[in-house]
């Protein structure tokens, strides 16, 4: 059976998806008709209960909510989704609604509050502006479509929440912190971010700050000029400065040495940096970004990190998912690299068995996206058929295959591993070996035919026998 597509609100653009949420059946159908035929992609729930589930698999650009629920409140519900998912705005009505209603929800930061009977035009309306509050900026007008993150491959409903936050903070100026473990894409987060923002014509300049040695960061930061320090026999221009009108991503700033953050902290403060050995301060106009796979807090209490940098930098903080936390992207993600990897290596490669996409959905994934793409990147390149079998994708995460056996071989590999090491032990006699197996020799000599062993071979040193 065939899906029928989603209507479109624009252009080449699909249409943007409502939750309606009452335990009103008819007012539900109702809306539901006035909201499809106005061009919304509309799904419903009669539950608080059903809601969660539907936020759970699903992604959403705006839920509408009755505030009295069979299983709950609006309000709470609310409360929940701006905890799960911060971007997404919240529209309640009620047939019992009041001013101090009305008041609580708007200042907790629900979207609109409508009182039944309302207007279905004045509901439009309001649905209408808090979508398009939520559009970024005319600025960023040439990222509209899905270019800006075509580097973060996913279909989870954890990733596409983030995604929106940083759609909407791009928009702005605002400094960003980007948490998550290593090999989660932080930086290709931070391209992201800078391809969406109103600065994507300009530079993008990332540096890694825990992987350059302390003694030439400053220098390759903020520049210097000819005969700062010995060595420098020409005017270097910093990483800050090739940044200006652009993006600077500070990535591993908790790596950052103390006396550095100072410096830091004063081109943020005054917009300007001064190389080192020059006597006055250039202006620069960038964007910092930042990224870290350490705790800054524990950082933080520990005098390990500057507080005033800290507040500087992490005016809007954006977190990662590990791989593990985003499971369903796996196949997604690792069919993708393979495609990619299969060109670089010239193969024909179909994708992968289905139990090699099971091994790969359920490995542990200490190294995240990136240890996947290096696993993808060890199959393909050992691949000799079209389709990747799960014994190359266990060999490239080096695990060993469990073997189940049945009683009667489990019992027979342990009989004959016993009867080589009482063997091994007496140097191939049968009369002391027979002793320790408490067994007679004729009965003894039975087993050694049965699993092809002779004494001579343990006689006169170490045998080589093949288990």
């Amino acid at each position: 059976m065939s899906r029928r597509p989603y209507p479109a609100t624009e252009a080449g653009t699909a249409a943007q998806h409502l939750l309606v949420i009452d335990d009103d059946a008819d007012l539900l159908r109702l809306l539901s008709m006035r909201l499809k035929a106005s061009g919304y992609r509309v799904t419903t729930a009669a539950s608080a209960e059903a809601a969660r589930t539907r936020l759970g698999v699903e992604r959403f650009d705006l839920v509408l909510s009755d505030v009295r629920l069979p299983d709950g409140d609006g309000l709470a519900l609310f409360d929940e989704i701006r905890q799960q998912h911060p971007a997404l705005p919240v529209i309640l009505f009620t047939a019992h609604g009041t001013i101090p209603d009305a008041v609580e929800a708007t200042s907790r930061g629900v979207a609109g509050y409508l009182t039944k009977p309302f207007d279905s035009q004045a509901l439009l309306a309001r649905i209408a502006h808090t979508l398009q509050l939520g559009k970024p900026a005319p600025a960023a007008s040439h990222a509209t479509d899905e270019s800006w993150r075509a580097d973060l491959i996913s279909h989870s409903t954890r990733m596409h929440t983030l995604l929106d936050e940083a759609r909407l903070v791009a928009a702005s100026d605002a400094s960003v912190l980007i948490r998550g473990d290593s090999g989660t894409g932080k930086e290709l987060l931070a391209r992201a971010i800078h391809r969406a923002s109103p600065r994507a014509a300009a530079p993008f300049v990332a540096i890694n700050c825990g992987a350059i040695p302390e003694p030439l960061l400053e220098s390759e930061l903020f520049g210097h000029v000819r005969g700062a320090f010995t060595g420098a026999t020409s005017h270097h221009t910093g990483l800050v400065q090739a940044a200006h009108g652009g993006t600077l991503l500070l990535d591993e700033i908790g790596d950052m040495p103390p006396s550095l953050q100072v410096k830091l902290l004063r081109v943020l403060q005054e917009r300007a940096v001064r190389p080192v050995g020059a006597t006055r301060a250039e202006p620069v106009d960038l964007r910092i970004l930042s990224a870290t796979h350490r705790d800054l807090d524990a950082a933080l209490a520990n005098g390990q990190f500057r507080e005033d940098l800290y507040y500087r930098i992490n005016v809007v903080s954006l977190e990662l998912p590990t791989l593990g936390e985003r499971r369903e992207d796996i196949p997604l993600l690792a069919e993708h690299f393979l495609r990619r990897l299969a060109r670089k290596y010239g193969k024909e490669l179909g994708g992968f068995a289905p139990d090699a996409l099971e091994a790969l959905a359920t490995a542990k994934w200490p190294g995240n996206v990136r240890q996947l793409q290096n696993v993808v990147e060890q199959v393909c390149a050992l691949a000799t058929t079209p389709l990747i079998p799960r014994t190359l994708v266990e060999r490239a995460l080096r695990v060993q295959p469990i073997e189940a056996l049945g009683y009667a071989e489990a019992k027979r590999r342990f009989e004959r591993n016993y009867l080589i090491q009482l063997l091994k032990l007496t140097a191939g006699n049968v009369s002391d070996a027979a002793r320790l197996a408490e067994r007679n020799r004729t009965e003894f000599y039975r087993l050694l035919q049965r699993h092809g062993l002779t004494p001579d071979l343990f006689r006169g040193g170490s045998p080589d026998v093949e288990r």
